[in-house]
């Protein structure tokens, strides 16, 4: 009888996530152990809860950059640990190899991918491999092939497996003549760097792949993207992120772009939510497959006035990079991403103020932390 009421209680205690059948909750009642599923990565072995079997098992490429250890930590609380899996061709660092699956992956090498995908029963795959814009123009031949190759190889095995995939874009897609305060989902793109065309080809590449065979492809072009917890990965929006640190560092800041140069940006945990959230997004309240979208804009100089708020005797000095600084003025001041709020609900919570207070103190507590060990 007891064991009854608590079936019925923890039943009851699902609410309306998809429930565990009775046969796996009952021999956990009893003392019994059921029979253990793992998933086996990188040479390691974790066991998967009854919750995990019941959500999308997700693939991150490229996710050591700037943006894939945020979402994996989002995507694992909401679905499981064990059913994010990491991949990339670097070496991660300790405490990411140990906070969850990670394992080798060539987005070059498609045989390598599709084993991955099949043998971990893949079913949401999100794309973040790619050479940056300001890497990419001092390396064009490499971001050909990653940037557009890699998507390819990602594009075919995920129509061929039936995968919900996603794609970030980025302000790059749009160019000089493209309009800047705000820039429309929809107006011309024609930008003038290798990382902006195969974001452009990747976005029209995915489009075609839904209307011709079906695949479910999400986009979204994100804003300057900033977070304290990664290194800047040689993308022109970079200086957003340097400043925090050379500010809490040193005192001093040398920006790459004149302190006019107004740019959209956002904070790492805007974007990961905006990317769950599509991702989460019923396919028939999509109107678009890609979509913009802003949280704010603003100046070297803007983002220097906030900071000295709180630290007064900051040195901001600017020695402009001519190719970064074309980049930039090629890109929005500001995006219009009205139809992404309209169609599933995107709301942005991080302002300059918010950004700014929450920056320091990550990197504040970040450095008390490493001179404790």
């Amino acid at each position: 009888m007891l064991a009854m009421q608590l079936l019925r209680g923890a039943v009851k205690h699902l609410g309306s996530r998809s429930p565990c059948s009775a046969e796996q909750l009952i021999p956990a009642l009893r003392g019994v152990s059921s029979s253990s599923q793992q998933l086996s990565v990188s040479g390691r072995n974790h066991a998967s809860s009854c919750a995990d079997n019941d959500n999308p098992k997700i693939l991150i490429t490229g996710g050591l950059g700037q943006l894939g250890v945020g979402l994996a930590q989002l995507l694992r609380r909401r679905f499981g640990k064990n059913n994010v899996i990491l991949s990339d061709i670097r070496k991660p660092p300790s405490h990411i190899y140990h906070s969850g699956p990670f394992i080798f992956s060539d987005i070059l090498d498609s045989k390598n991918l599709r084993e991955l995908i099949v043998n971990n029963n893949i079913s949401w795959l999100v794309h973040y491999s790619a050479v940056l814009s300001a890497v990419g123009e001092n390396n064009v031949a490499l971001a050909k092939e990653v940037n557009i190759t890699g998507l390819h190889n990602i594009l075919d095995i995920a129509t061929e497996h039936g995968l919900r995939v996603f794609v970030p874009s980025t302000i790059g897609a749009f160019g000089p003549s493209s309009p800047r305060d705000p820039t429309p989902d929809l107006c011309v793109q024609r930008p003038r760097t290798i990382y902006g065309v195969s974001k452009v080809h990747a976005e029209l590449m995915g489009e075609y792949y839904h209307h011709r065979y079906g695949l479910d492809f999400r986009c979204l072009r994100y804003p300057g993207i900033i977070s304290a917890d990664s290194q800047p990965g040689g993308g022109t929006t970079d200086y957003a992120v340097q400043i925090f640190h050379a500010a809490v560092k040193s005192g001093h800041f040398e920006c790459n772009l004149h302190s006019d140069t107004r740019l959209p940006m956002m904070y790492i945990d805007d974007c990961v939510r905006a990317t769950l959230e599509l991702m989460e997004a019923p396919a028939d309240t999509l109107v678009s497959r890609t979509y913009n979208i802003n949280a704010m804009s603003f100046t070297p100089q803007e983002l220097t006035q906030e900071i000295q708020k709180v630290l007064p005797d900051l040195r901001v000095t600017y020695n402009v990079d001519p190719v970064r600084q074309a980049i930039a003025e090629g890109w929005p001041m500001a995006l219009e991403d009205s139809a992404a709020r309209r169609d599933w609900g995107w709301k942005h919570e991080y302002d300059l103020p918010e950004l700014v207070q929450t920056m320091l103190t990550h990197i504040n507590l970040g450095n008390q932390v490493a001179q404790a060990y």
